[in-house]
């Protein structure tokens, strides 16, 4: 028996698909690669890595998600003032034992966090 498997997308659920697919490609750099009418996926976030979707929701988010991207940027706080200005916000910063993060939200709520790029 073959038990090996991968994450091939990360799919997240949304009240208004155009919205987080246009907020989503511009803060990553990413394009659309392939639109259903309730699916929408953008390119790989790296070579060989998962691939960024959307799937159109008619229930709002409740509570906090359960899972959220760690994104790695070269320059966190120019990354945080992008995001921002694509209409997403800043929650609050995060310190321990040396490290630090920021966690944002995305336009419809999902948090993430954003650290500096591990080289």
């Amino acid at each position: 028996m073959n038990t090996e498997a991968f994450v091939g997308t990360i799919m997240i659920d949304c009240n208004d698909m155009d919205a987080m697919v246009s907020f989503w490609s511009r803060a990553l750099g990413l394009e659309e690669k392939a639109r259903f009418p309730s699916y929408v996926w953008l390119n790989r976030l790296s070579e060989g890595g998962p691939s960024l979707a959307f799937q159109k929701v008619s229930e709002p988010r409740v509570g906090k998600n359960r899972i959220h991207l760690d994104i790695g940027a070269a320059d966190p706080a120019a990354f945080i003032e992008h995001v921002i200005s694509l209409g997403g916000s800043k929650v609050e910063d995060h310190e321990h034992d040396g490290f630090a993060w920021s966690v944002l939200s995305d336009p419809e709520g999902n948090v993430f966090c954003v650290s500096p790029a591990e080289h």
